[in-house]
């Protein structure tokens, strides 16, 4: 009997409540203008960005975010960096010739055009990287872990009002906010596979059993450094789901992807596949698999774009109607 791929994301989060300060705020716009500044301070302070090495590295901020840049992208030119990080170009060509003289970074010429060149990580620049990427989300988990699971929600959500408050997204689409999965959410992912798919598709109450299977098992033996899940939200409401789950030491797969139909034409469910292959490649995975249904064109379609290839399929009837099964595998 055919049987489709098994298992998937919880952080956990306790401590003290954050202290507020209790002190009149000064409503007039100067004391508005003072409060982003004393708030720029702390932050600045509070992640060690004036300190001389960032993260106890050689590195400065700039640099360290440059590396990202390159690590994180599919062969970025420095031009495309440049405008990512608002970086003039004079002094991020003296980042790149650093960069350069140390071997941390390759250049691919372009096919397209002549005048630029696709960036990449060397073996070394990546050996390099590496502990910078540990460090740093080290640093924000340990800042994290001592607030409660509210709390932590709280500073999260007030950052994405920050972010979308000052540059909302350039083509006026309503912005929405990936985090990480907490307390509650996975009712809701079981919940709402069940109930979309029998709407939409007709499948039967099996489909949200494995569903909860799946939940079980990722909850049972999440795995933060090598699994992630993410929820989308827009307006506060989560809006859609999906998971990296660790299926060896080389082999991670994509999990319950899920855009709420009021959500859909918005790109989330491009943005999440995005985010597990970002994630995927950053643990040192090197390959990344997945199993839909033939008749899942939306996801097939995203899949596709995102660089999946269909490697086989089968029918079956697990769900009550006649599917066709599919594993889709990307090369890391």
């Amino acid at each position: 009997m055919f049987r489709p791929p098994e298992g998937l994301p919880h952080a956990r989060a306790h401590a003290a409540p954050m202290t507020v300060s209790m002190t009149a705020p000064d409503t007039s716009f100067a004391g508005r203008v003072a409060a982003v500044r004393r708030f720029n301070r702390f932050y600045t302070r509070r992640l060690g960005l004036l300190r001389k090495g960032f993260l106890a590295s050689p590195f400065s901020l700039a640099q360290t975010r440059v590396l990202y840049e390159i690590a994180h992208r599919e062969g970025p030119t420095a031009s495309g960096i440049a405008r990512a990080l608002d970086l003039d170009a004079g002094y991020l060509s003296r980042l790149l010739a650093d960069f350069d003289e140390r071997g941390l970074i390759s250049r691919t010429a372009s096919a397209t055009d002549a005048r630029q060149s696709h960036l990449a990580l060397t073996a070394r620049g990546r050996k390099t990287f590496a502990p910078l990427e540990k460090r740093s989300q080290g640093a924000v988990a340990a800042m994290l872990h001592k607030l409660a699971a509210a709390d932590q929600a709280r500073v999260v959500a007030a950052m994405a009002t920050i972010e979308q408050a000052l540059e909302p997204p350039a083509d006026g689409a309503p912005a929405f906010l990936l985090r990480e999965h907490r307390a509650g959410d996975m009712g809701w992912v079981v919940s709402r596979h069940g109930s979309l798919y029998a709407e939409e598709h007709g499948w039967d109450i099996v489909f949200e059993a494995f569903v909860a299977e799946l939940v079980a098992a990722f909850l049972k033996s999440f795995d933060p450094a090598r699994e992630r899940f993410w929820i989308a939200e827009r307006d506060g409401a989560p809006v859609g789901s999906v998971a990296v789950t660790r299926a060896g030491e080389e082999v991670a797969k994509l999990r319950l992807l899920l855009v709420e139909p009021k959500a859909r034409g918005l790109g989330i469910g491009a943005r999440l596949v995005e985010e597990c292959i970002r994630f995927a490649r950053a643990r040192r995975y090197r390959r990344l698999t997945l199993w839909t249904q033939s008749t899942l064109l939306a996801a097939r379609a995203i899949y596709g774009r995102a660089g999946f290839r269909r490697v086989a399929s089968e029918p079956h009837t697990l769900f009550g109607p006649p599917l066709v099964g599919e594993t889709w595998e990307l090369d890391l």
